[in-house]
């Protein structure tokens, strides 16, 4: 992928920003009570108003605007019926497209009063995310960024998910590279300014294995036990790391 232009950087923005007032508006809706469907018909209400275009709805047949993701649930939920449980954690993860360009970004959040090792596990995912995006910088390597998410999580027991991975955003809501959650410092691509990547934790109490479920989307913990994902998606400038997913 190549650097983005001022104007190009302009329409990810505004797409970014859409994207946070969806995640603001549907964190404010969570409790305990709500569905997941809910939030979607949220998620849903802010890309109308704004004019955007939703990069979930229809992708390879996903049926909605946003992936709702509870509990053991990794990435992918699909919302609907679900009704909240005070104690759950959700990930809310979501997009819009503008002028042609794409922002996605992802949440997770507790419902009501949660246990101290969910309340923890979200914030260590939340660190997790940010200390990646602090080694996103002209000249680092990919694999510097995967390294800091890793070191962050692991320092605090947990595991992170290997087989989903962040990625490339710009004209496709995927595109290359592949930005891993785990790596070895001074290996990996070289990171340019101008790239745009969508960094995205995701991170078990428990083992790191899988298991995607008989409706084709949603991603759970093999184990069972408590999962958080968190995502930006950013620019790399000469400036540092900006986030383009920010309000």
């Amino acid at each position: 992928m190549g650097g983005r232009t001022r104007e190009e950087l302009r329409h990810m923005r505004a797409a970014g920003r859409v994207v946070a007032e969806m995640h603001d508006e549907i964190r404010a809706a969570i409790r305990p009570g709500v569905t997941t469907g809910e939030l979607d018909r949220i998620g849903r209400e802010v890309i109308a108003r704004r004019g955007a275009r939703s990069n979930f709805l229809g992708y390879h047949g996903f049926p909605a605007v946003i992936c709702a993701s509870p509990n053991d649930v990794i990435v992918h939920g699909i919302p609907g019926p679900t009704v909240l449980e005070e104690g759950d954690i959700i990930s809310i993860d979501c997009g819009a497209v503008v002028e042609g360009w794409h922002g996605d970004a992802a949440f997770t959040a507790p419902v009501g009063e949660v246990s101290a090792e969910a309340s923890e596990l979200i914030e260590v995912t939340r660190r997790s995310l940010m200390a990646g995006i602090a080694a996103m910088v002209p000249g680092a390597r990919m694999g510097d960024v995967g390294h800091a998410v890793q070191s962050v999580v692991e320092a605090a027991g947990y595991s992170v998910v290997h087989e989903y991975v962040g990625h490339g955003i710009g004209r496709a809501m995927h595109e290359k590279p592949e930005v891993p959650n785990l790596g070895r410092p001074g290996k990996g691509i070289k990171l340019q300014r101008g790239m745009t990547l969508a960094i995205e934790p995701m991170v078990n109490v428990g083992a790191p294995d899988t298991f995607l479920t008989e409706d084709g989307w949603t991603v759970v913990t093999a184990d069972r036990l408590l999962s958080a994902h968190w995502e930006h998606t950013v620019a790399i400038t000469d400036d540092g790391p900006e986030i383009l997913t920010l309000p």
